[in-house]
C-alpha cells in the first residue's frame, strides 16, 4: 500500500479515535485559560484571539462537520463559499448569545451539533435523495447548523464570570480567533484530502469514511443527550 493509499485508510481509522479522545472536552475550555477569562479586565485582544483560535483547532465537532462540509467539494471557490456561510452563522450566534447573555441549554445544543455531523455524512452519502425523494438545500444547512455551532461556542464562555469592561472587544477579538483557528483547521484538512483524491482508493473509501462520520455524530449526540438527562 502507497504513502497515499494509507492516509485514507488512515482518516476512516482515526476519526473514532479523535472523537473518543475529544468527546468529553469538545467545546471546553482549559483550566488555565479559564482562570484568564475568569481574572481578564479590560481589552485583553492578543489573548482572546489566541483563544478563539486555539478552540476552534481543538474543537473536534467542528473539525468534523467541517470535514464533512468540504469532503466533496474540489473548487475553492465552493470551499470558499459554504465555510463562509458556516461562519457567518456562527460568527452571529457567539456575539449575540455572549453580549446579549442569552443562554440555550449547553447539552441540547451540543447535541444538535452531533446531529449537524450526522446529517453531512448522510448527505455525502446521498442518502436524502434515495430515501426522501429530495435534495435538502445544503448552502442553506450549513448556514442554519453554523449557527448552532456559534451558540454552542457561546454556551462555554458563559460559562465563566465575564467582565463587562472590554466584554465587546474581546469577545470580537475572539470570534476573530475562532476564524483563524478555522481556517488553519481547513487548510491541513484540504492538503490531507487533496493527497488523499489523488489516489484510486478514494472512492472505494469515501462511503466509509463518511459512514465513520455519521457514527461519530451519533456518539456525539448521545454523549450530550445522556448528560442533558442526567443533569
Amino acid at each position: 500500500m502507497s504513502t497515499l493509499h494509507r492516509i485514507g485508510h488512515a482518516l476512516t481509522l482515526l476519526l473514532p479515535g479523535l472523537l473518543w479522545a475529544g468527546a468529553a472536552a469538545a467545546h471546553g475550555v482549559a483550566e488555565d485559560d479559564g482562570a484568564f477569562i475568569e481574572s481578564a479586565q479590560g481589552a485583553q485582544l492578543l489573548p482572546y484571539l489566541y483563544l478563539g483560535a486555539k478552540h476552534m483547532v481543538t474543537g473536534y465537532d467542528h473539525l468534523l462537520f467541517l470535514f464533512g462540509v468540504i469532503f466533496f467539494l474540489y473548487r475553492l471557490k465552493d470551499v470558499g463559499l459554504y465555510v463562509t456561510l458556516f461562519a457567518i452563522g456562527h460568527s452571529s450566534t457567539l456575539l449575540f448569545g455572549v453580549l446579549s447573555g442569552t443562554h440555550v441549554n449547553p447539552y441540547l445544543v451540543d447535541a444538535i451539533i452531533g446531529l449537524s455531523v450526522v446529517y453531512k455524512a448522510l448527505d455525502n452519502l446521498g442518502a436524502f435523495q434515495r430515501v426522501l425523494g429530495f435534495q435538502p438545500n445544503t448552502k442553506a444547512a450549513v448556514l442554519i447548523f453554523g449557527l448552532f455551532h456559534g451558540f454552542g461556542l457561546a454556551t462555554k464562555l458563559q460559562d465563566f464570570a465575564l467582565s463587562k469592561d472590554g466584554l465587546v472587544p474581546n469577545m470580537l477579538a475572539f470570534n476573530v480567533g475562532v476564524e483563524i483557528g478555522q481556517l488553519l483547521a481547513l487548510a491541513a484538512i484540504l492538503i490531507v484530502m487533496g493527497f488523499w483524491r489523488r489516489t484510486s482508493a478514494f472512492t472505494r473509501q469515501a462511503f466509509a469514511a463518511n459512514m465513520v462520520l455519521m457514527t461519530a455524530g451519533f456518539v456525539l449526540t448521545g454523549y450530550q443527550l445522556a448528560g442533558y438527562f442526567q443533569s
